[in-house]
């Protein structure tokens, strides 16, 4: 499977740059990351629960990451085993550019899935794909500049106070 695209992200590159190399942050954008362990020279480890289609399962997996180029670009790649369910494995090149509004980031996507997720079909599993992708991005602009998020859903507790990124992403308030 080949997916591209771009989102724009409402932060200097330098914040978008260090925000992807964060464990704690990938654990709160990741969907479904239980877990995220590790540095950005050692790589990192993660579990993840996710249902694709009628498949539910918990992937755990590693992740290393290359040619960083600081704020500028990096280099995603790794695999993850779910049991039954099968694997997934792919990597992604990202660019970070300064825009207008923050950074223009650009990813590249290649990945493969086996066992009971290819029998699914490609329409299922490119679908997955885009909406997980789609979520993390999210996630990402909300961890980034949760009060502009905030402001511009009208997004506030019953007392009045906005809600933060960690509120929106776990739904606890």
């Amino acid at each position: 499977m080949l997916m591209s695209d771009q989102k724009d992200i409402a932060a200097d590159p330098a914040t978008v740059f260090a925000a992807l190399l964060s464990p704690d942050v990938l654990k709160a954008c990741v969907p479904g990351a239980e877990e995220v362990t590790g540095t950005p020279e050692d790589g990192f480890e993660a579990t993840v629960t996710q249902k694709v289609g009628p498949v539910k399962a918990t992937f755990k997996g590693r992740v290393a990451l290359s040619d960083l180029v600081e704020n500028e670009k990096l280099t995603i790649s790794g695999e993850g085993k779910g049991g039954a369910a099968g694997f997934a494995k792919g990597g992604a090149v990202v660019s970070l550019v300064p825009s207008e509004t923050g950074t223009l980031l650009t990813y590249e996507v290649e990945a493969k899935v086996g066992g009971k997720l290819a029998q699914l079909g490609s329409r299922i599993i490119d679908g997955f794909a885009k909406k997980m992708a789609d979520q993390f991005f999210a996630n990402l602009q909300a961890h980034l500049a949760p009060e502009e998020e905030a402001g511009e859903e009208g997004d506030a507790s019953q007392d009045g106070e906005k809600k933060g990124w960690f509120s929106k992403v776990t739904g606890r308030g």
